[in-house]
This record gives structure tokens, C-alpha cells and sequence, in this order.
């Protein structure tokens, strides 16, 4: 008897042929971000293909003169995950004048207050880049970098450690046997951020070992994240100390 098989299955042979609209967008959004190879995993085209359309859509005419609130924002967003090639050719900008931007922004390092904004977006890049590529992107020193990444209980990702430094830095301590205990109480009625402090751990570690566990938040738990959401979502929250 045939199994039966849900949704969409990828093709067994990359797409070839004209590229539409949705697969050009979905290019644009992922270039400098990720990989040729990862984005020819997600559009299931040839590397050959992806690395042939992105060269149209950025062609190679470089700008020069000052640079735009925008420009900077465009190039803090791909500091640290790709290279100054790549940066180059979506900013329209030599490779030098990037290398004297990235070295203004060194010297902008200032001792204010993390935002909400701020947080959010550390959170989401933290995994992905050096501590020292966190500090130009936020205009910190890296010892705020650090000082936050551990208030937080953040985590570099595996895959970004292996890549950087080799297989021996993505080793996590084992859970022992305590700990678990105390996890499995915790779990379901705390906020994971309070029980990475309390064990000594990533949020991350905390996530990954609960999902593995079949740990779930109890109901109560879940509405006041839902309310904690709605809260970051529309309320300004007080900053926090560099």
C-alpha cells in the first residue's frame, strides 16, 4: 500500500528557464544575507543561475560622494555575513569606499541606551555574527556586546561556530540529570530567559532541550507571553543600560 504524501514536493531537477517575479523578489531579499549555495537550495535553481541573475540585478555601477542614512543602514544589515564583494555590488559602492565607512564606524562607539528596537534586533543577529561585527553594526564597544549577549543568555549558532572557528567551538556542555529535573519544572511556567539565568544557560540551549524533551508552556504562561508581545508591539518599554 502507497503511503500517502501532503503538500507541495520539491522537483527532483532545479527550475531552469525564465525567473518570475516571486523568485526574483525572494533573490533580492536573500542576497548578501545568505550564501549562493543556500539560495540556490531555496529557489531550487543552479548556483550558475542564481550567481547569473544577481549580477543583473545589481550591475556593477559604482557610486561615489557621501553616503545616505539609508546607505549606512543598508550596510550595517550585511556586515558579518558576507563579504565586502558582495556588499559592494548591492550598495553600488567600491570596495574601498565600504572598507573607509566600515572604518568611520569604528570610531562612532557611543555608551547610550539599548532601545527596544535595539534588542529586538541584537536577539536576531546575534547567532550569525562576531561580537566585534555587533559592535559596529550598533555603534557599541564590544564589551556592551558582551554585556548584553550574556544579560540575555544569548548564544552564537553551531553552524556559525563551526564555520569560524572549527568543529571543537560548537560543543555544548551536557544537560546532567539535575538540571533536566529543574528544567522540567520550570518549563511550562517560566519565562525561558529567567530559567537560562537560573540554569546557566543559552535561551537557545533552553528552547532546544524542552523541544527535545516535549516540554510545553501551560496555558497561562502562553496568554502572558501573548500580552508581554502585544506589549513590546505597541508600548515603548524603558531602554537598557549599555
Amino acid at each position: 500500500m502507497r503511503r500517502a504524501r501532503w503538500g507541495r514536493e520539491r522537483p527532483a531537477t532545479p527550475r531552469r528557464g525564465r525567473w518570475s517575479q516571486s523568485e526574483i523578489a525572494r533573490l533580492k531579499e536573500f542576497y548578501g544575507l545568505k550564501d549562493d549555495r543556500a539560495i540556490a537550495r531555496e529557489l531550487n535553481r543552479p548556483i550558475e543561475s542564481v550567481r547569473r541573475m544577481a549580477e543583473s540585478l545589481f550591475p556593477t555601477v559604482v557610486r561615489s560622494g557621501p553616503w545616505s542614512a539609508t546607505e549606512v543602514s543598508e550596510l550595517k544589515k550585511f556586515l558579518g555575513g558576507t563579504t565586502f564583494d558582495v556588499v559592494s555590488r548591492i550598495l553600488s559602492r567600491s570596495v574601498e569606499d565600504i572598507e573607509r565607512k566600515v572604518e568611520e564606524l569604528r570610531s562612532r562607539t557611543s555608551g547610550g541606551r539599548w532601545t527596544q528596537e535595539e534588542i529586538a534586533e541584537f536577539k536576531r543577529l546575534y547567532g550569525t555574527r562576531t561580537d566585534q561585527d555587533l559592535a559596529l553594526i550598533f555603534e557599541r564597544s564590544v564589551e556592551a556586546v558582551k554585556r548584553l549577549a550574556a544579560r540575555l543568555c544569548l548564544a552564537k549558532d553551531k553552524a556559525f561556530l563551526k564555520k569560524i572557528v572549527g568543529p571543537a567551538a560548537s560543543r555544548m556542555p551536557r544537560w546532567n540529570p539535575a538540571d533536566v529535573e529543574k528544567l522540567v519544572v520550570l518549563y511550562p511556567v517560566e519565562p525561558n530567559l529567567e530559567i537560562a539565568l537560573k540554569l546557566s544557560r543559552s535561551v537557545k540551549s533552553v528552547v532546544s532541550k524542552a523541544h527535545n524533551l516535549g516540554l510545553k508552556k501551560e496555558p497561562d504562561r502562553l496568554r502572558q507571553m501573548g500580552r508581554e508581545n502585544v506589549s513590546l508591539r505597541y508600548k515603548r518599554l524603558p531602554a537598557v543600560e549599555s
